[in-house]
C-alpha cells in the first residue's frame, strides 16, 4: 500500500503524470513508506485492545525510482533488540531500494511472526525508517469450562505456550484443534471462544472458554439394500457401534464422521472379500435427533453380483523375472471366489519375488476386467521393474540403549551388497528374535543413484530386564515361588545375564548365567553357568537332591536357520534320604536307597537346532526341531548317554486361528555297567505335561508312593489358538490343548527283587496318559500371566494330578 498526505494527493490529481513523477523524484512528498497489508478483522469471539495509533507515514517512491539508503533507523521496538530486527532485514546501508525491494523487506519481517505491523519508509536524507509494532508475549494459556478433557491433554494439543509469541492466526488454529479434539471424543456441538486479556509490558493472557456440549452417541445404525448379510453381521464389521449402557470403556459408540468414512471402507473390504466385486456404499446419511443427543446412521448399499476369478495372468518386461514362475507364486487360481485380500497377497508375493532377485523398486499394477455375463473378473498383474539395486547404506534409528553394532550384526545384508528382499525379511526376524525391541521395521528407500537403495532399520526398544515371579498349585497343595533377575541386553551390548533364586516346597536354587552372543567378534555364542540347587522331593519321592557345579557353552550357526551348540559341565550331585529311611527296620524304597551318596558328574554334549518358522514370536507357519545328546563319563563317577529330540509345527488357519503340534522324546542309558541314577532320569508333569503335578506320572514305588522317574519318555501336544472376542489391545490369548504321552523303562535292577522276580511294589508301565484343557495367556501391565485349566483323560491309579496352574513374570 502507498500512503500520501492530503496536499500531495490534491496536487497529484491536478498535475499531469509527468509532473507527479517529478514531484516524487524531488522528494516533495516527504519520506516514503511500505507497510504490511492490514490483517483480516478478528472474529467477534476474539477481544483485543487496539494498539495506539501510529503516525501516518509518507508515500513510497514510484516503482521506477531507486533511492540510496544511508542509515537504517528502527522505531517502536520494546523487547526486540534493534540488531535483531536488522538481522532479518534484507537491506543494508548503501543499498539502492525501490518500492519492490521495500515490499519484499516488509514481507520478510512479517514472516518472522514477531510483529503485528511493519512499515518501511525512506526519508529525503536517505534514512530508512523501520516502524514496527511487536506482537504481544503470552503470559499464560487458560482453559475454562472443560471437564471431559483435562488441561494436560488440551495443552498438548494447542501450539500457544507461555512466553511464546501471540498471533491471531495461531489462536484460530488452536481453536480448530480443540474443536476437533472434542469432535473425536463424541462431542459434536462443542464450541470454543477465545478471549484475550491485555496486560502491561505488551503481554496478554489467552483464555479458551469451552462449552463442551452433550456427548453425541449413535442411536441406531440401519442398512438398506443388503440381502446377502444381515444388519447384525454388517454392524459387527463396523468400528462405529450403537450406544448401549454396557459400553462404558469405549468411545466407538460416539458419532465421528471420520470413523464413519473408515467404516464405509471396512464394509467395502468385507463384501469384496466375499465375492462382491462391484459392491459400493451408495450413501451414508447421519441424522441428529432433535435433542442433539444421538445420531441415526442410515447406509444404503448396492451389493451387486457375486464374482469368481477368471483368467489370472502375469506380464513382465524383464527376462530375469519369468512370468510363468511368478504365476506359480500367486495365491489365486481361476474359478476361485473373488477376494480382494488375495489381490494384495498376490502383489506382496510378486514384490517379494522381485526383491529376492535384486529388484528393490518394482511397480506391480493389477488390472481388472469384469465380465458381468459370466460373473468373473480377469486379473492381469503388470510387473514393471527397474535395474538391479545395491545397498547404498543402512540407517539405524530408534535405538537409545542398544549399540548400533548389536543391530547391524543381525543384518544379513551389508552396505554394497546386492539388494535381496528375502535376506531383508530374515534380518527383521533376526532383530525381533533378540527380544530387545517392541517393534522392528525394515524398509528400503531410493539411494543416491537409481541403482542404489537405502535400508532404514527403525526399532522401538522395550524393557530387556525381567523380574520373574512364578507360582504353581497342585492337587496336593504344593506351592512354589520363583524369583529371578534377567537382563537380555546387558550394557546395550546384547549380552545375556541371569541371576535366579527359587524357593519353595520343591526347589531351592541359586544360579548365575552369562552369555556373549558374538564371542571374539565372530558369529559364536559363548557363555558359562554357575549354580547350586536343592530339590526337596519329599512330597513326591522321599529324597533330597543337591547339586553344585558349572558349565561352559559355545554355539555357532551352520546356516541361516540351523544352530549347533556344544557344552561341557562338571557338577557334584548328592542324594539325601530321611534318617533311618534305608535302615534294616526302615520302609524305604530299594530303588531309592541304592542312589544315596555323592557323585561327581563330568559330561559333554551338543544340540542341533533348526528353526524354519515364519515368525520367531508369533509363528503361523513353519516348524522347529532339535536334537540333544550328552555323554557322561569323561572322568567322574557317572556313565550314561542321554538323547532327546523334539519338533514343533505351526499352521495358521487365519490370524486368529493357529494350530500347533509338537512331539518330544528322550532316552537315557548307562554304560560300563552303571545304572541310571534317579537325578539323571526324566520326570514329567507340571509345565511339561499339563494336568499332572510335578513328577506326577511314570514309575512309582506303591509302598512308599515315591516317584522314581523314567529312562524313556514320549509326549505329543496339539494346541489350537482361538479368538476369544476380546479386543486385541487387552493382550489376552486363549488356546485349547491336549497332551498325550508316556514315561517309564527303569533299569531292571530296580524292577526285580533279589530272587529275579518282578517287584510287586514297583510299577513301571508305559501306558498312555492324556489330558486336555484351556490355557489363557495375558500380556498384563505387570508382564505375561498364564493360567492352565486341565482335565485328565487318561492316567494310572498311582499317578498324581492337578487341575490348575498359574505363573507370571514382571518386566522392569
Amino acid at each position: 500500500m502507498i500512503r500520501k498526505d492530503a496536499s500531495a494527493l490534491r496536487f497529484a490529481r491536478a498535475a499531469s503524470p509527468s509532473m507527479l513523477a517529478l514531484v516524487v523524484a524531488a522528494g516533495l512528498a516527504g519520506p516514503a513508506f511500505a507497510q504490511t497489508p492490514p490483517e483480516a478483522s478478528p472474529p467477534p469471539t476474539i477481544q483485543v485492545q487496539p494498539e495506539p495509533a501510529q503516525a501516518a507515514p509518507a508515500p513510497a517512491p514510484a516503482q521506477s525510482d531507486r533511492v540510496l539508503v544511508n542509515r537504517i533507523l528502527v522505531r517502536g521496538n520494546q523487547r526486540i533488540d534493534q540488531t535483531t530486527v536488522m538481522s532479518y532485514l534484507p537491506i543494508q546501508p548503501g543499498d539502492m531500494v525501490d518500492a519492490a525491494v521495500l515490499d519484499v523487506a516488509v514481507r520478510t519481517l512479517t514472516r518472522t511472526q514477531l510483529f503485528a505491523d511493519v512499515q518501511l519508509g525512506v526519508q529525503p536524507n536517505g534514512d530508512l525508517v523501520v516502524e514496527i509494532v511487536e506482537n504481544p508475549i503470552i503470559n499464560q494459556v487458560v482453559f475454562e469450562g472443560n471437564g471431559a478433557i483435562g488441561d494436560d491433554k488440551l495443552t498438548e494439543e494447542v501450539t500457544l505456550r507461555p512466553r511464546g509469541i501471540y498471533t491471531r492466526a495461531r489462536v484460530q488454529e488452536d481453536v480448530g484443534k480443540i474443536v476437533e479434539l472434542y469432535r473425536l471424543s463424541g462431542r459434536i456441538s462443542a464450541t470454543v471462544t477465545p478471549k484475550i486479556v491485555q496486560l502491561d509490558q505488551n503481554r496478554v493472557d489467552v483464555i479458551f472458554e469451552i462449552d463442551e456440549g452433550p456427548e453425541t452417541g449413535v442411536r441406531a445404525i440401519t442398512f438398506l439394500g443388503n440381502q446377502a448379510f444381515s444388519d447384525n453381521d454388517l454392524r459387527e464389521v463396523m468400528v462405529t457401534k450403537q450406544s448401549q449402557w454396557w459400553r462404558l470403556f469405549t468411545t466407538n459408540d460416539n458419532y465421528d464422521p471420520n470413523r464413519l468414512d473408515y467404516d464405509r471402507e471396512q464394509l467395502r473390504k468385507f463384501y469384496t472379500n466375499r465375492g462382491y466385486y462391484d459392491f459400493r456404499v451408495v450413501s451414508a446419511i447421519s441424522e441428529l435427533a432433535p435433542d442433539d443427543g444421538a445420531f441415526a446412521i442410515t447406509l444404503t448399499l448396492d451389493e451387486g453380483d457375486r464374482y469368481n476369478f477368471g483368467n489370472v495372468d502375469v506380464v513382465t518386461e524383464n527376462e530375469r523375472l519369468n512370468p510363468d514362475f511368478l504365476r506359480l507364486l500367486l495365491p489365486i487360481r481361476e474359478g476361485d471366489l473373488y477376494e480382494s485380500d488375495k489381490i494384495e497377497s498376490a502383489v506382496d508375493a510378486l514384490t517379494f519375488a522381485a526383491g529376492s532377485a535384486g529388484y528393490a523398486f518394482v511397480e506391480i499394477e493389477p488390472e481388472y476386467r469384469a465380465n458381468p455375463d459370466t460373473d468373473t473378473v480377469d486379473v492381469t498383474f503388470r510387473v514393471r521393474e527397474g535395474q538391479r539395486v545395491y545397498v547404498d547404506r543402512i540407517n539405524v534409528v530408534g535405538n537409545t540403549r542398544t549399540l548400533d553394532n548389536v543391530i547391524r550384526r543381525e543384518m544379513m545384508l551389508s552396505e554394497g551388497d546386492a539388494f535381496n528382499r528375502t535376506l531383508l525379511e530374515r534380518s527383521r526376524n533376526n532383530l525381533r528374535a533378540l527380544g530387545f525391541f517392541k517393534d522392528v521395521t525394515v524398509e528400503e528407500a531410493r539411494g543416491s543413484a537409481p541403482d542404489r537403495s537405502v535400508v532404514n532399520v527403525t526399532v522401538e526398544e522395550q524393557p530387556t530386564g525381567e523380574l520373574s515371579v512364578g507360582a504353581g498349585f497342585s492337587s496336593v497343595d504344593s506351592f512354589v515361588v520363583n524369583l529371578g533377575v534377567t537382563e537380555r541386553n546387558f550394557r546395550g551390548r546384547g549380552q545375556n545375564v541371569v541371576a535366579r533364586l527359587e524357593w519353595g516346597s520343591l526347589r531351592q536354587q541359586v544360579d548365575f548365567r552369562f552369555t556373549e552372543p558374538k564371542f571374539l567378534g565372530r558369529d559364536l555364542r559363548a557363555g558359562f553357568d554357575l549354580f547350586h540347587s536343592r530339590y526337596d522331593l519329599s512330597e513326591y519321592s522321599s529324597y533330597d537332591y543337591r547339586s553344585t557345579g558349572g558349565m561352559v557353552r559355545l554355539s555357532y550357526p551352520l546356516n541361516g536357520y540351523t544352530l549347533f551348540s556344544t557344552r561341557y559341565s562338571l557338577k557334584s550331585d548328592e542324594i539325601i534320604v530321611p534318617t533311618n529311611y534305608c535302615s534294616a527296620s526302615g520302609s524305604g524304597s530299594t530303588a531309592l536307597c541304592d542312589q544315596v551318596g555323592s557323585f561327581l558328574n563330568s559330561s559333554a554334549g551338543y544340540t542341533l537346532y533348526v528353526d524354519r518358522r515364519n515368525d520367531p514370536v508369533r509363528p503361523t507357519r513353519g516348524w522347529t526341531g532339535s536334537l540333544r545328546q550328552d555323554f557322561a563319563g569323561i572322568g567322574g563317577d557317572v556313565n550314561y548317554v542321554r538323547t532327546e529330540a523334539d519338533v514343533s509345527a505351526y499352521w495358521g488357519i487365519s490370524p486368529e486361528w493357529v494350530v500347533s503340534a509338537s512331539a518330544s522324546t528322550g532316552y537315557v542309558t548307562g554304560w560300563g555297567g552303571d545304572p541310571i541314577r534317579i537325578n539323571d532320569r526324566f520326570f514329567k508333569g507340571g509345565n511339561s505335561f499339563r494336568g499332572f503335578e510335578t513328577a506326577g506320572m511314570g514309575p512309582r514305588d506303591l509302598r512308599t508312593t515315591d516317584a522314581l522317574g523314567g529312562n524313556f519318555y514320549a509326549i505329543g501336544t496339539l494346541e489350537l489358538t482361538v479368538p476369544n472376542g476380546l479386543p486385541e489391545e487387552y493382550g489376552i490369548r486363549t488356546s485349547l490343548f491336549t497332551d498325550v504321552g508316556t514315561l517309564g523303562l527303569l533299569d531292571d535292577r530296580y524292577t526285580v527283587n533279589p530272587q529275579g522276580l518282578p517287584d510287586s511294589n514297583i510299577v513301571d508301565e508305559l501306558s498312555l496318559r492324556a489330558s486336555a484343557g484351556i490355557s489363557i495367556h495375558w500380556r498384563s501391565p505387570m508382564g505375561p500371566i498364564r493360567f492352565d485349566l486341565s482335565h485328565v483323560l487318561g492316567k494310572e491309579d498311582y499317578d498324581k494330578t492337578e487341575t490348575f496352574r498359574f505363573s507370571t513374570s514382571t518386566q522392569f
